[in-house]
């Protein structure tokens, strides 16, 4: 007989499902193994992004404007709410590896068949039957199946955790940015507004100069068509103005007449500038770099959760309890209904499902792994081309000032020797072209170098703590 039994046994674990052959392909990218140093050398040092980075442009309205919208915007809500959800799930899966314990109560009245299987006097007469039980549940989990479903899922909570960090760097970051170009329209305004003055000056003195004979009503009417030029370029400039005014509320989370409350910006210049050890160090403060390993983990947990399930499972099962059809007697202990077992259960073939379901694991971790190794690549690329954006601007800026100091000259000479009568209004006019243009251009360039540290702070991970995958 035990001959028969071992037979039997050994036919039934060589019939078993098997994952032989079936392994994740991809692999992880470490930051060392990227060649960064030629393109991060010569930036000057600088600490890692504060989590209030913002505020060392100085400016008390960007610093409302950003913590209002971190305390209403939807998108944060949002985020928050898939991390609660995440957190759920992790909680309500972490429940299978605590034993289980419930307590039950039922209360039935029935009338038994007198054609059925109980005798008189139970066949014809009506009873109620009364149970009051404790039930205790545990599954051994020697594969560590449950537990590997409890990580992943927790590992899962935490990305969204760090997805939810992400929302916040990017929700503050596009504030700030919308906000220097608000700073650059009302600049570009005062410009605009400077040459509407500087034309109606020159309007007046003209005037004069055809009055005394000095000049044509050819060069009234060449002034006099450049003034609603400059006025034109103020209404474009007040559309912008209003546009981002707008945006800012809807950015901030509140109603379009909040914009309207928004001053002139009044930042300040923020040195940029690297951490040390940019590429290794971006790995627990990119806070997307941070969220998708943290789902490579909880794929390859999922994956050791798909192995166990083809090992065999042991639960254990208890039952105490007291069952009677005369309630007096519930509690005698005659009505007690002990109860004890053990389940084993063991795949044997299940039509190539359980192979399946771990080669859709094994995908998902590929499908990770390979996210992870393309948001690492990203990050670097963010961060070099954001240094290299400031190092162009730097160079560029220098080169407008010195054009506008040399536009400007010029422009005082043709406008000293207009006043002189020495010199026409078409040298004014082809003066001052130069200078409108330089001016225009720096107040450009300095928006520029403002959004260009504000997509560094975002490259750096926005100030997010360091973070680590255990």
């Amino acid at each position: 007989m035990s001959a028969r039994f071992a037979v039997l046994l050994c036919a039934v674990l060589g019939g078993c499902a098997s994952f032989e052959g079936i392994e994740p392909h991809a692999a992880l990218r470490e930051p060392g193994s990227l060649a960064a140093s030629h393109s991060l050398a010569g930036a000057p040092h600088a600490e890692w992004p504060r989590e209030d980075w913002w505020k060392r442009f100085g400016d008390p309205q960007l610093d409302r404007l950003i913590r209002e919208g971190l305390a209403a915007a939807p998108g944060i809500r949002l985020a928050r709410a898939r991390v609660e959800k995440a957190l759920a799930h992790a909680q309500a899966s972490g429940a299978a590896t605590a034993p289980q314990v419930n307590a039950s109560g039922d209360v039935t009245r029935q009338r038994f068949s007198q054609n059925g299987i109980f005798p008189p006097p139970i066949a014809g007469a009506s009873y109620t039957q009364t149970q009051l039980a404790l039930s205790f549940g545990y599954d051994l989990d020697f594969w560590d199946r449950n537990r590997a479903l409890y990580e992943s899922a927790l590992g899962a909570a935490r990305a969204a955790e760090a997805d939810a960090f992400a929302a916040r760097v990017l929700l503050s970051t596009e504030i700030a940015r919308v906000y220097i170009q608000l700073a650059r329209a009302f600049e570009q305004r005062e410009l605009a507004r400077k040459a509407l003055e500087q034309r109606e000056a020159l309007q007046k003195l003209t005037q004069q100069r055809v009055a005394a004979g000095l000049d044509s009503r050819v060069e009234l009417k060449q002034v006099d068509t450049s003034i609603p030029v400059a006025r034109q370029r103020i209404v474009q400039l007040e559309e912008e103005i209003a546009l981002e005014r707008a945006q800012l509320a809807a950015l901030a989370g509140q109603g379009p007449d909040r914009g309207l409350e928004l001053g002139p910006p009044a930042l300040q210049a923020a040195a940029a500038g690297l951490p040390s050890v940019v590429p290794a160090d971006l790995l627990g403060r990119r806070p997307d770099v941070v969220a998708q390993r943290w789902r490579v983990e909880s794929a390859r947990r999922a994956i050791d959760a798909a192995k166990a399930d083809f090992y065999p499972d042991v639960n254990l099962a208890a039952l105490v309890g007291l069952q009677t059809v005369t309630l007096s007697k519930l509690f005698e202990a005659g009505s007690a209904i002990p109860t004890a077992g053990a389940a084993v259960r063991l795949p044997v073939f299940d039509g190539g499902r359980l192979r399946g379901t771990l080669a859709a694991r094994d995908a998902d971790y590929d499908l990770a792994v390979e996210q992870y190794n393309h948001t690492l690549l990203d990050a670097l690329r963010e961060v070099v081309s954001q240094l290299a954006a400031l190092r162009s601007v730097s160079m560029q800026t220098s080169e407008v000032d010195s054009a506008l100091a040399s536009a400007e000259e010029a422009y005082q000479l043709a406008v000293g020797r207009y006043r002189a009568r020495i010199g026409s209004y078409l040298q004014v006019l082809a003066a001052e072209a130069p200078v409108l243009e330089q001016r225009v251009a720096r107040a450009d360039l300095r928006a520029r170098e403002l959004d260009a540290s504000v997509n560094l702070v975002r490259a750096l991970g926005g100030g997010m703590p360091p973070a680590s995958v255990q």
